[in-house]
C-alpha cells in the first residue's frame, strides 16, 4: 500500500505539474520545429561589419548628351484688371418665391407608404385606435383645469400628434399612424401626471 501524502503537498505538486505543462507547451509552440528553421545567409555576428558599397558616379561624356538648340518660350497672359467697388450698403437678401396654390385643391404628390402584411396592418390599426382613445380620454380629464404654459404647450402637442395620426390613418400609412398615436398617448399620460 502506498502512503498518502498530506493534502497541501498534493495541491502543490498538481500546481507545479500544471505550470510545467503550460510553460513546456508554450516553449514548443514559440520555438517551432528545428528542422524547418532557415538560417539567414549572413550571420548576425558579422552583420555589423558589413557596409554598403556606394557606386561612384561617372562623368558624362559631352558627345553622348543630346544637343539643345533653343529653350521653349512660355507666354503668360496679362491679368484682366477690373475694379470692383466696395458696397456701401449690404446686398438685399434673396427670398425664395412662394409656390402658387391651386385654389385650395388637395396636394397631389405621390405618397410613399411602407408595404406591410395585412396582419401587421390590422395590428397597427388596432394599436393606433387604442392609443388615440387613451390620449383622447387623458385630454378629456385635463379639460376645464387651469394649465401652466408648459402644460398648455404639451396639450397642444398631443392634439397635433393625434391630428397627424388620423391623417396618416386616412392615407393608409398605419405604421406612421401607430407611431404618432403612441407619441400622443405618452405625452397625454405625462400631462395628466403633471397636474
Amino acid at each position: 500500500m502506498t502512503p498518502l501524502l498530506p493534502f497541501p503537498i498534493v495541491i502543490r505538486l498538481r500546481g507545479c505539474a500544471s505550470r510545467v505543462l503550460v510553460f513546456g507547451s508554450a516553449a514548443l509552440l514559440l520555438g517551432g520545429c528545428m528542422a524547418a528553421k532557415k538560417h539567414p545567409a549572413i550571420a548576425w555576428k558579422t552583420a555589423s561589419i558589413v557596409r554598403p558599397i556606394v557606386p561612384v558616379p561617372q562623368p558624362a561624356d559631352a558627345s553622348t548628351l543630346p544637343e539643345i538648340t533653343s529653350l521653349p518660350s512660355i507666354e503668360v497672359p496679362q491679368p484682366h484688371a477690373t475694379f470692383v467697388p466696395a458696397h456701401a450698403v449690404p446686398p438685399r437678401p434673396r427670398v425664395a418665391a412662394q409656390p402658387a396654390t391651386n385654389g385650395g385643391a388637395k396636394d397631389e404628390r405621390p405618397l410613399i407608404v411602407p408595404q406591410i402584411t395585412p396582419e401587421e396592418s390590422a395590428s397597427a390599426q388596432q394599436e393606433t385606435n387604442v392609443s388615440l382613445s387613451t390620449a383622447e380620454k387623458n385630454l378629456g380629464a385635463v379639460r376645464g383645469k387651469t394649465l401652466n404654459p408648459a402644460q398648455t404647450d404639451m396639450s397642444n402637442k398631443v392634439r397635433n400628434f393625434m391630428n397627424d395620426a388620423r391623417e396618416a390613418a386616412r392615407n393608409g400609412d398605419w405604421t406612421r399612424a401607430r407611431s404618432l398615436a403612441r407619441k400622443a398617448q405618452v405625452l397625454s399620460e405625462e400631462l395628466t401626471r403633471s397636474l
